[in-house]
């Protein structure tokens, strides 16, 4: 969708507005964007310009930098031009305003959608990966200690928001056991087939594997979320929560220790 500072990719835009609701993130506005297959630029703005003489333009930042998710917040036509203000608008208070925006509206899916988490779980225990069910071995880390040791940067906010929806997924899980499902460790098994797979194509046969998975701590936390995008999108559990639920369940999983290591 474009070039440069533009050029958005499909895993972008999905998480972008999957995670936005379709809503400018702008305090108090309630208008509905339209979608990430009808994208359009003037809803798609960059906290730190896409060109040299932009709001807020960091000349240290390469254009795929510029592209990625995490420069990017939606905002309706009326408040883009608002924020356009680097005085009040600083980078930081947007990047405040997009988090705020998408822990509201994760929120309100949860209050509305009540099975959002059931059904990610469902979703995701029933993806065939290779490796047999093992029993878990669960270890929960503190999410800061853990963030800190992997050396996440860019996914560390949307860990440190979500994870209050730990203790929710757990009683979602204690009622699974106690009717004699193992999807809970079905989920957890995939998730961490998926992770020690995606984990070996960046350290290979290194000799120094925790230095290579910090440098790409990141890289890795979104390539399980895409893989997991991928494989739910065309099944039959998909509904537009579905982003949402995966990424609820991926902290989840990451505070049981399935994704990246374990702090020594």
């Amino acid at each position: 969708m474009g070039s440069g500072a533009r050029n958005y990719t499909d895993k972008t835009l999905k998480r972008l507005f999957g995670l936005s609701g379709n809503q400018c993130a702008f305090p108090g506005c309630n208008a509905i964007l339209v979608n990430q297959r009808n994208a359009l630029d003037s809803n798609i703005c960059h906290i730190e310009a896409a060109k040299e003489g932009g709001e807020r333009f960091n000349l240290n930042m390469t254009d795929e930098q510029r592209a990625d998710y995490e420069n990017l917040i939606l905002l309706c036509r009326q408040h883009h031009a608002e924020t356009n203000d680097e005085v009040v608008y600083t980078v930081d208070v947007l990047k405040d305003m997009k988090r705020s925006h998408e822990s509201n509206y994760m929120n309100q899916r949860i209050n509305n959608n009540p099975s959002m988490l059931r059904n990610a779980i469902n979703a995701i225990a029933a993806i065939s990966f290779d490796g047999s069910v093992t029993s878990e071995s669960l270890n929960v880390i503190n999410p800061k200690e853990k963030l800190s040791y992997n050396c996440v940067k860019t996914n560390y906010s949307l860990i440190q928001e979500y994870k209050v929806y730990h203790e929710k997924i757990n009683i979602l899980y204690d009622e699974l056991e106690s009717q004699g499902s193992i999807k809970k460790e079905k989920l957890l098994n995939n998730i961490e087939q998926l992770y020690i797979r995606i984990k070996g194509k960046y350290v290979l046969d290194s000799n120094d594997p925790i230095n290579i998975i910090r440098q790409n701590a990141d890289n890795i936390i979104d390539d399980i979320f895409d893989e997991l995008y991928l494989q739910l999108e065309n099944s039959n559990f998909f509904d537009e929560d579905i982003v949402l639920g995966i990424r609820l369940i991926m902290v989840d999983a990451f505070i049981r220790c399935k994704i990246l290591e374990e702090p020594k």
